[in-house]
């Protein structure tokens, strides 16, 4: 029988796969910019709000603390959970999208 998981980490996990989605849209030039892809996730997928769109998000977060989640799932359930280039780059460097 399968393991029953809290629906927080389910949520989490969903969350954490679409901001390193973003990120990964940003750096392959999909998306021009962070502020881009902030209006476009709020208007055209109805991500909320008042979180600032995906990257205002990521920032709000911490990219290092995102880059530790995704790393930490990575090890549970596999490579796609493995954060991208960009965000390990912007955790080492401590930087922020705005």
């Amino acid at each position: 029988p399968q393991a029953k998981q809290a629906k927080s980490e389910i949520a989490e996990r969903c969350v954490l796969m679409m901001l390193n989605e973003a990120a990964m849209a940003l750096d392959s030039g999909v998306v021009a910019s962070a502020r881009d892809g902030d209006i476009g996730a709020i208007f055209g997928i109805g991500f909320p709000p008042f979180l600032g769109g995906p990257f205002r998000y990521m920032d709000s977060l911490g990219i290092e603390h995102l880059v530790a989640r995704l790393e930490h799932y990575q090890k549970r359930h596999g490579d796609r959970f493995a954060p991208c280039d960009r965000l390990k780059a912007m955790a080492a460097e401590q930087q922020r999208f705005y």
